[in-house]
């Protein structure tokens, strides 16, 4: 089911390839084998300081896909394993890789989009997908050629698998039967879109929360803050549904 998005990709990258964007110098000067370059850790707490919010909102991002996986598979993740087992696996691979001078290691959307579109359930193949992955990192070509991946051609990637995790949010609350017209409601779930849409940015210097991160912070804030029935609700309500009937 991933064989359209796979052609998209390889007919986009050919048409940049032709319109003179697509740069293969890094393929050549790279060896086919190396090591990845590992570093030993080194505390500053400036960078911890700043990294401190990026955690939190990891978490966050963590607890949604969760949500998003149980329900797009019919399985209750939340119990089996369990979302403080799974936000420990994120801790203690995040907390290996930084002392192998790595990247966080945390859950990502666009997996869960990918499993949106395959149906394919089965954690096994994660499993070998990590696998594969990680003897991957040792072959200099491939990282290369994926570096050669234009923006344009990459971006219209970006776009389906974003889009199917909107879908898949929005389904979401479908399934939980929130009444989205609410204005309680509307408000947080239309912060929670149009924020990182167009791009709001809130700090100073060299620390800023913005994205993703910055709309589920205030949507949590908001869900935390707002009150669950405004003055008078319930007999506006019954008022609406008298007249319709």
């Amino acid at each position: 089911k991933l064989v359209p998005l796979l052609v998209g990709g390889i007919v986009g990258y050919i048409a940049a390839y032709w319109a003179g964007i697509v740069d293969l110098n890094i393929m050549h000067s790279t060896t086919w084998l190396n090591v990845p370059k590992f570093t030993t850790p080194t505390w500053h707490w400036p960078a911890a300081v700043l990294i401190f919010p990026i955690a939190a909102i990891s978490a966050i991002e963590h607890i949604g896909d969760v949500a998003a996986i149980s329900t797009i598979t019919g399985r209750n993740f939340f119990s089996n394993p369990g979302v403080h087992r799974s936000l420990l696996g994120d801790g203690i691979a995040t907390t290996f890789a930084a002392m192998l001078g790595g990247p966080p290691n945390t859950t990502y959307s666009e997996v869960t989009a990918g499993v949106a579109i395959t149906k394919v359930y089965n954690p096994a193949i994660m499993t070998w997908a990590a696998i594969v992955a990680i003897g991957l990192a040792f072959v200099s070509k491939i990282g290369a050629f994926l570096q050669t991946i234009p923006s344009p051609v990459m971006g219209g990637i970006l776009i389906l698998l974003f889009g199917a995790i909107t879908v898949t949010g929005l389904n979401l609350l479908v399934t939980a039967k929130t009444d989205l017209m609410k204005p309680r409601n509307m408000t947080i779930v239309g912060i929670i879109l149009i924020l990182p849409i167009g791009g709001l940015s809130i700090g100073s210097g060299d620390f800023a929360i913005n994205g993703i991160g910055l709309g589920g912070l205030l949507g949590v804030l908001l869900n935390s803050i707002l009150p669950k029935q405004l003055p008078g609700e319930d007999e506006i309500e019954t008022a609406i549904n008298s007249q319709a009937s």
